[in-house]
């Protein structure tokens, strides 16, 4: 009966549609129940000829007389092939892969990772390329990528920022697994509260990110994946030296408590104690610093139920001093005597994640991310003084689901986000006391459009209501399409929305004598407007042989178009000035990449950056300040073949060249103190050397910029640091000069 009632379905679209095949592609069982599968692959051999089957595992397809090989398809089971010879309906199992007979591929894991298949411009950085580096915490961790811009802030906190496309970290979303993390009063110092090797893996994406992690991204996203309890090692000791004076220990301790259970402990400290004054200015080339990180981590994984789960404690205290040489805080603070700073941050987190997947249904999926952090910051800079205190939570529920089969995936939720600041400053021309609650309640929709061999697209929307930014909708757009073999052709657009936090995210004004301004306040937050910005994209991938080997070439060009920014205006010496953009703002970016593996273990990877940015400032529009138009970069990696016992040479080299700069107007400072109007070039020349005696035990020793690229007087007036022109915030190049160091990893699986 069962069998008539399927013939009495199927016979009038076969009746009607002699051009075409129907029928159901099941999963193999004892039972022979009719379990279908959704989501697997036919088509016709040598034809591009195909189709998917929906979520009940049933099909249509067209047919010709000349196709006669049909080729079915699916993740974990074996691929069949069947004679097809005349329109019919087709019921057919597939065999589970579980049943085959084991097939070992090796392979060789590439430390940077490409998508020719993803909608969006993304990419991998793995724990092997951070490795490639002296890669101390996040900020640290960009050394041998082209996409990202390492620069120091200043030219004596020893902070370093990133840009992407042109712009400073707050124009990019950077998440922990997907959860906003560096952002509001972490914002300047928080990529070093991140150990390096506390990372799993980053994914860094270009143009604006997905709607399911906020509206707030606008150039682009960095998303760290922090290392598992169940798959890190179970002990790891990582112990770091250098020139500097910088001492650094990290250890990993992780178990299994259970067989759903695991935790991991993780430990990082790290301290500077030796002054250092190579140029002779009388200011510490690197601040004195002391650091304590602890990251408690509990995973559970219950896959029979479709269950896993992280929650995670963490807590940071991290001590800066910097100023002059013979500073001593406790008696020269905050007067005159010698000009140095301190500043102090305590940070507690708490996080979790919960992912449910239906074991039956396995397109369906809820995940729950919630976090909450406490951020104090204490500080001051010669005579100004900043504290800061953040509180935050943040929630987010995700669905996902497809819609007919797996080519049409869904994602949606809603999400919860709640900030409170209290901001202390003693400033000449500010308030001291700044104090605000923002929280928004939003909800998100992506729909994704995945064909792997022509096209993939990830639509999104969501609408949010804050408190002091209103009611908003936020689109975002990504799409690939692929012309021809081994290619990728990508276009994105969205638009982004934020909060400026003016004095977090520049605390490099108050190491200065400029006075600090806040012009035409008639906003909601600091008395002004929230910034908005369009980016729009395109990027082509092209991978191919050459030489009988793999290469690639990857060419982006961006544009990140403000309908209101936050401008901080440097242009007149004696004043630093934060106003609403009145006119336009934009920034240009394009590269050109070429990666080539030109021999066994060698790889080559070469960039070329251009870029334009440029900002209306109240004396007119102007390039932005300490931005270069052009960089080149290049990296070369060799590693020698891995023996049974782990014995192998690792090699690494970087070289980066930065083009001239522009620097922010000194005509009005007096004559000793006016500075050219534009920098000069420089070139930085990284190296490092990896032994490992055995896959327990590996050291290495690096130097970074060995070719002794100094900026002369990086800090204006520094002989006089309470005058009316001091100023440290004109820093384009290294001021140390040559820094070697050496560590050591031990581990045990």
């Amino acid at each position: 009966m069962k069998y008539l009632l399927t013939i009495l379905i199927w016979f009038p679209i076969i009746s009607f549609s002699q051009e075409k095949i129907t029928g159901m592609i099941m999963e193999t069982n004892k039972e022979n129940k009719h379990i279908g599968l959704a989501g697997a692959n036919l088509y016709w051999l040598n034809t591009t000829v195909g189709t998917v089957t929906n979520v009940d595992g049933k099909f249509t397809l067209d047919y010709k007389k000349e196709y006669s090989k049909l080729i079915i398809s699916y993740v974990g089971f074996k691929t069949d092939t069947l004679t097809i010879t005349e329109p019919k309906m087709v019921h057919h199992w597939l065999q589970s892969m579980d049943n085959l007979d084991e097939v070992t591929i090796n392979s060789r894991k590439l430390a940077t990772a490409k998508s020719y298949l993803q909608a969006g411009n993304t990419f991998t950085v793995s724990s092997d390329e951070l490795l490639k580096a002296a890669c101390c915490n996040l900020s640290e961790s960009f050394e041998t990528n082209p996409s990202i811009d390492v620069n120091f802030a200043d030219a004596i906190s020893g902070t370093k920022q990133i840009k992407m496309l042109g712009l400073t970290s707050p124009y990019i979303l950077i998440t922990t697994e997907n959860i906003p993390s560096i952002r509001g009063a972490s914002q300047a110092f928080g990529l070093s509260f991140i150990p390096g090797t506390w990372v799993e893996s980053i994914q860094i994406t270009k143009g604006a990110g997905s709607v399911v992690n906020g509206y707030e991204s606008i150039a682009g996203q960095i998303n760290t994946e922090i290392v598992k309890p169940s798959t890190d090692d179970k002990f790891f000791v990582n112990a770091y030296g250098s020139v500097n004076g910088r001492l650094e220990l990290n250890t990993h301790i992780n178990t299994k408590v259970s067989d759903k259970w695991s935790t991991g402990l993780y430990l990082h400290g790290n301290m500077r104690e030796t002054k250092f004054d190579k140029n002779g200015d009388s200011f510490l080339d690197m601040p004195l610093q002391k650091q304590i990180n602890v990251l408690n981590r509990w995973q559970y994984t219950n896959q029979e139920k479709g269950f896993v789960s992280f929650l995670n404690f963490k807590f940071l205290n991290d001590e800066k001093q910097t100023g002059q040489v013979d500073f001593n805080p406790k008696t020269d603070k905050l007067t005159t005597n010698f000009l140095g700073s301190e500043i102090n941050t305590k940070r507690y987190e708490v996080s979790g994640k919960l992912g449910y997947v239906n074991p039956e249904i396995p397109w369906q999926s809820v995940g729950v991310q919630t976090a909450f952090s406490s951020h104090k910051q204490d500080s001051y800079f010669g005579l100004r003084q900043y504290d800061i205190t953040q509180n935050s939570l943040y929630a987010n529920a995700i669905y996902n689901s497809i819609i007919s089969d797996s080519r049409h995936k869904i994602k949606t939720g809603i999400s919860y986000t709640y900030d409170h600041y209290d901001e202390f400053l003693d400033v000449q021309n500010l308030d001291s006391n700044y104090k605000r609650t923002e929280n928004s309640i939003g909800a998100f929709f992506e729909y994704n459009f995945d064909n792997l061999e022509k096209i993939s697209l990830t639509a999104g929307i969501r609408v949010d209501h804050h408190n002091l930014l209103g009611t908003f909708i936020t689109p975002r757009l990504h799409v690939r399409y692929t012309p021809w073999q081994k290619s990728a052709l990508r276009a994105s657009f969205g638009r982004g929305k934020r909060s400026a936090n003016i004095f977090a995210e520049n605390q490099n004004i108050f190491s200065t004598s400029r006075n600090i301004n806040i012009l035409n306040s008639n906003g909601t937050i600091y008395g002004l407007n929230p910034e908005i910005a369009w980016n729009y994209g395109v990027s082509f991938l092209q991978g191919f042989n050459l030489f009988g080997k793999k290469a690639d070439i990857t060419l982006d060009y961006y544009i990140t178009d403000f309908k209101n920014q936050v401008v901080v205006d440097f242009e007149n010496p004696q004043e630093v000035n934060f106003y609403n953009l009145n006119g336009k703002s934009y920034a240009k970016s394009f590269q050109a990449e070429f990666n080539y593996n030109a021999f066994k273990h060698f790889d080559l990877r070469t960039a070329y950056k251009f870029y334009n940015v440029q900002t209306q400032y109240n004396v007119g529009k102007l390039e932005k300040p300490l931005t270069p138009k052009h960089r080149l970069f290049a990296n070369a990696s060799y590693e020698t073949q891995k023996q049974d016992t782990g014995n192998q040479w690792k090699f690494d080299l970087t070289y980066n060249w930065i083009g001239n700069q522009r620097f922010s107007s000194t005509v009005s400072s007096p004559a000793m103190y006016q500075l050219p109007d534009r920098t000069p070039t420089i070139s930085t020349l990284n190296a490092q050397i990896t032994k490992v005696f055995s896959k327990t035990f590996e050291v290495y020793l690096g130097g970074e910029n060995i070719t002794n690229v100094k900026q002369p007087n990086p800090i204006v007036s520094a002989n006089n640091p309470f005058g009316a022109n001091f100023d440290t915030t004109f820093v384009y190049g290294p001021i140390f000069g040559s820094m070697y160091y050496a560590g050591l990893r031990l581990k045990i699986e």
